[in-house]
């Protein structure tokens, strides 16, 4: 490979590589040895950006093994439903696993739809892998995949992640298949957690009293996700044990996302005066009037996002100018319904900090578009 005159600095072409596709990379990387040379620099793989939308031969140049050894943080997109990107992506999961022991944060994105009949065990069985190997793993983020995952992948984390800061499980299976049990083992393993996302069947008093201990990292996200019939037959988290948790982190910020899987009886379970709800997305399929009404009442000082999918009627219009007038910390509300101009008109006037809105007084076709507020 014939050096080009007036080589830029491999700084600035480090710089310039950070940005390009993989594809791109891999063809500068053929270019002459300079190029080479900053194509496979550490600098350019710490974060990288991976979709597996074209074929296995242009996704995995010969290259791309060593470069995976410099790869800190990924975040890998792939379409489950079509078979090549699958393929990609696991075996991409399974090199990480045996060539990138340093990896310290993994992002799962899966777009389009699930197969049917599907349990994704090749999937899980890559990320399980990565677990076991990538002893500095950091951020495991795995919202976004839809497959049902289980304890023996908490377990995993448990025993190999010691250095876990931020955690998400609480993706969009049907069925919850982590217990407990689990998660408290992971939380005993793994004291430096500092966000965690769960399925509410996960979660139990103990793991909130562990949270608690005096000499855990400070807890800064709790997302709980109550969506599966496992979430509808969880036991109930005391208003106690909120109370501990918030005295010891009073920085924490708690999710919720409530959809219709969870009965009136549930929600009323879930909603605890001391919980501190920072975004609260309710989605259920009974009373939607009485959670936002609470969600006022109690939350009025934490709640800084609502999004509301619900039946419009007068009862919620109240309900919402309620929550506009106590909540002048929100800084977005989303209601999927129409709503009367006074609604609107209420969250303008109390919440100084709203940057966005979804408050429609017509109806028009979907998806509805939020408003920015200047």
């Amino acid at each position: 490979m014939a050096e080009p005159r007036g080589q830029l600095p491999e700084e600035m072409l480090v710089f310039i590589f950070q940005y390009l596709p993989l594809r791109d990379r891999a063809a500068a990387a053929r270019v002459c040895r300079a190029w080479a040379a900053a194509a496979t620099c550490s600098a350019v793989w710490q974060d990288t950006n991976i979709s597996c939308d074209c074929e296995r031969e242009d996704m995995l140049p010969p290259h791309m093994s060593d470069c995976l050894d410099h790869v800190h943080n990924l975040r890998l997109e792939f379409e489950p439903s079509r078979k090549a990107s699958r393929q990609t992506a696991t075996e991409l999961l399974m090199t990480l696993a045996s060539r990138a022991p340093g990896l310290r944060g993994l992002s799962l994105q899966c777009r389009g739809e699930k197969p049917l009949f599907d349990a994704g065990r090749d999937v899980l069985d890559a990320v399980h892998a990565v677990c076991g190997a990538a002893r500095q793993l950091r951020h495991l983020d795995l919202r976004r995949l839809p497959f049902t995952l289980d304890d023996a992948l908490v377990l995993q984390a448990a025993r190999n992640c010691p250095e876990l800061h931020s955690l998400f499980l609480d993706n969009g299976t049907l069925v919850g298949s982590v217990g407990p049990g689990s998660v408290l083992k992971l939380l005993e393993a793994c004291p430096r957690l500092r966000a965690l996302g769960l399925h509410l069947a996960s979660m139990s008093r103990a793991a909130l009293e562990v949270l608690a201990a005096p000499d855990r990292a400070p807890l800064v996200l709790l997302a709980l996700r109550c969506a599966c019939p496992e979430d509808a037959r969880a036991s109930p988290l005391p208003n106690e044990a909120w109370t501990e948790l918030r005295r010891r982190h009073p920085g924490l910020a708690v999710e919720l996302e409530l959809e219709p899987a969870l009965p009136d009886e549930s929600v009323t379970r879930v909603l605890q005066p001391a919980v501190p709800v920072a975004a609260l997305r309710l989605n259920v399929s009974g009373d939607t009037v009485g959670p936002v009404r609470f969600a006022a009442r109690h939350y009025a000082t934490t709640l800084r996002a609502l999004e509301v999918r619900a039946a419009a009627s007068a009862e919620l219009d109240a309900a919402l100018e309620e929550l506009a007038a106590r909540c002048a910390g929100l800084r977005e509300v989303h209601c999927f319904c129409v709503v009367r101009p006074s609604v609107r008109d209420a969250f303008r006037a109390h919440c100084p900090r709203l940057r966005t809105y979804t408050l429609k007084l017509t109806r028009e076709p979907h998806p509805w578009r939020p408003t920015l507020v200047a």
